[in-house]
């Protein structure tokens, strides 16, 4: 199988969150055009940890990265460097701890836009949320974010392309998530996504929609409640996947991407691949 491949990372929303709100995602499940599954995160549930554990199959233990005040470059094989060691093309439209983890310290004036096949994100789209802890939480707004991710989708060919919105994550930590500001918010990407991911399945990618992390009810993450950990899983594309009522494992989505690029999967990461094949 070689496939290219989107990975949407809906920061903070959680699974039952996603099926109540998400009624793009949920009618192309329903109408068999796309799957989906409950995932379950690997621990602590911090948002720089889980973005380390999504690209290098590893937990926080494991890898190092416990917390948003542990980030560093990452020293473990990860989706990104391995995609560059392999010569295939990267791209990301994401928040800055991405940049940070994968290409380095990040400065917001010379990483807000990168363009260097040096570097293991090699196109590349930042934000750094400053400043949005207040009233205006929400911006950049998610269609924006879909259309730089389109934008560099059809200038640069990638054949991976991560996408990273974290609205829905800090509008859960002002409002909680039992909030119709948390649950709104989580619609909003869903209806970006629903005008996108047409346009990324005509150009051929497979797709994947998950979280790092759900929240509660005191506006929190990083513990063990089934609702901080259990996170929503979609795939459009025609793999072969498990049963539908399967509990994903969250150190899969590293193997499972460079399995369906074509990629090799190094040894440091042991879960077995989504696919069957």
């Amino acid at each position: 199988m070689s496939n290219k491949v989107i990975l949407v990372i809906m920061d903070g929303v959680g699974y039952d969150t996603a099926l109540s709100q998400c009624g793009y995602l949920e009618g192309m499940v329903e109408l068999g055009r796309a799957r989906r599954w409950k995932m379950r995160t690997a621990l602590p549930t911090i948002s720089a940890a889980m973005y380390e554990t999504i690209h290098t199959g590893q937990s926080p233990l494991d890898h190092g990265v416990s917390g948003n005040e542990a980030i560093r470059r990452s020293n473990v094989p990860n989706v990104f460097d391995q995609l560059h060691q392999g010569n295939y093309k990267t791209a990301a439209v994401a928040h800055s701890y991405f940049h940070t983890l994968y290409n380095g310290p990040y400065d917001p004036i010379e990483h807000v836009e990168i363009e260097d096949e040096t570097k293991a994100i090699q196109h590349g789209r930042f934000y750094s949320m400053e400043g949005y802890s207040g009233a205006n939480i929400c911006a950049p707004a998610e269609i924006d974010l879909c259309a730089q991710a389109t934008h560099l989708l059809r200038r640069t060919d990638p054949d991976y392309l991560l996408l990273h919105t974290s609205s829905v994550d800090s509008t859960g930590h002002k409002y909680t998530a039992d909030s119709s500001q948390y649950r709104i918010q989580t619609w909003h990407i869903d209806n970006a996504l629903a005008r996108t991911i047409p346009l990324w399945l005509e150009a051929g990618y497979d797709i994947f929609v998950t979280a790092d992390h759900g929240m509660n009810a005191d506006g929190h993450h990083g513990g063990t409640e089934e609702i901080m950990r259990h996170v929503p899983f979609y795939y459009f594309g025609d793999a072969p996947m498990p049963e539908k009522d399967t509990v994903l494992d969250q150190l899969a989505i590293a193997p499972s991407i460079l399995n369906t690029i074509g990629a090799e999967v190094p040894s440091s990461m042991k879960a077995h691949t989504f696919s069957k094949t």
